[in-house]
């Protein structure tokens, strides 16, 4: 047996950790005046705002509840019962409330001069990730991203494009896919790659070349969200069925290794390539604070999403009609989290 996850949010967590991340952002960029037009995002299901609703796949989130907390109660695709991190972020910027997804044809490039979103929920750094739930790898948002360059061009012209492209701040937020759904998963990475440590590096190198490449095509002004405590993600507590549904802690303790290396990463990148501003905006202190002890955050729950029963999350119980799934999202922490999948392998 085998399982897909794709993590899912709750508005309100995606607001706490938005906070911190802004923060963090805006003392690195608002405080030397410099002027971000654009907000430019890759990465997986924490930041996808709709583009697995136009790929054959079953990671998507086109359906309620999903979107109930959005702007007109619609579910676009994001993750969450409203608005993902993205939208904060470019909202604080002062630009618009919502990046649109890149491959829905509401919009153009009008609409996504100002801010577009290239993710795919159920990708990672490994192309070996993208294929477990047939999602978009990495490498084809770069494509996607090369290709609304040529098109911001024809818009705006050569000139301001590339200034666009240079000023704009680019989100990324990738990489817990590739142990929760590959690599603890599927046999093939750990036939591979004998040791976890040995499979970090793997990931360490394809996160290089990903930021060498789009440095390459103008990006300057980057930040990087590491893993959260992906251990206490609601699915990991749910079968952590002999230590009493707690926190995995060897998965925590995983991401904090990888977290470190992404720091590492991000020292050596800003020092190797001339005018990069890369920020590790790491996440995983606040998120673990705020499910250690939820209370003091407002939450009443850190344990289970809104559509699972604390023993099973499960996609089908993400359902307006179940009973299984939370009347409120704003008093669990994960509160619109769901479509946790088994499937035979």
């Amino acid at each position: 047996m085998g399982r897909k996850g794709f993590e899912f949010m709750n508005m309100s967590m995606v607001v706490a950790v938005e906070i911190t991340l802004v923060q963090c952002l805006c003392m690195w960029w608002c405080s030397t005046g410099s002027k971000v037009p654009a907000i430019i995002v890759f990465g997986d299901s924490s930041v996808d705002s709709g583009n697995n609703n136009f790929i054959p796949t079953m990671a998507r989130s086109n359906f309620a509840p999903y979107g109930r907390d959005f702007m007109g109660g619609n579910p676009t695709g994001r993750f969450s019962n409203g608005r993902i991190a993205p939208d904060y972020i470019s909202e604080a910027f002062g630009l618009k409330k919502a990046i649109p997804a890149y491959l829905d044809p509401a919009y153009n490039i009008s609409d996504f001069a100002t801010g577009v979103c290239f993710a795919s929920a159920g990708t990672g750094f490994d192309n070996a990730t993208a294929k477990v739930a047939d999602v978009i790898p990495l490498w084809k948002e770069v494509e996607y991203y090369k290709e609304y360059q040529e098109k911001l061009r024809s818009y705006l012209g050569d000139e301001k494009a590339n200034e666009r492209l240079r000023e704009a701040l680019y989100l990324v937020s990738i990489g817990t896919n590739d142990f929760l759904e590959n690599y603890y998963v599927l046999p093939e990475r750990r036939c591979e790659f004998k040791t976890v440590e040995e499979y970090e590096d793997f990931l360490i190198g394809l996160a290089e070349n990903f930021f060498k490449e789009i440095y390459g095509l103008g990006a300057r002004k980057i930040s990087l969200t590491g893993l959260p405590p992906m251990g206490c993600l609601p699915l990991e507590r749910a079968i952590n069925v002999l230590e009493y549904h707690d926190c995995v802690e060897w998965y925590n303790n995983v991401a904090l290794e990888f977290n470190g290396k992404l720091g590492w990463l991000v020292t050596k990148l800003n020092k190797d390539l001339p005018g990069l501003q890369l920020v590790d905006a790491n996440a995983y202190d606040i998120m673990l604070q705020i499910i250690t002890q939820p209370s003091r955050f407002g939450f009443e729950v850190a344990g289970r999403g809104c559509c699972g029963t604390g023993r099973f999350e499960m996609g089908f119980m993400c359902d307006p009609k179940s009973p299984f799934t939370c009347k409120d999202a704003n008093k669990l922490y994960f509160g619109m989290l769901h479509h946790q999948q088994k499937q035979v392998k």
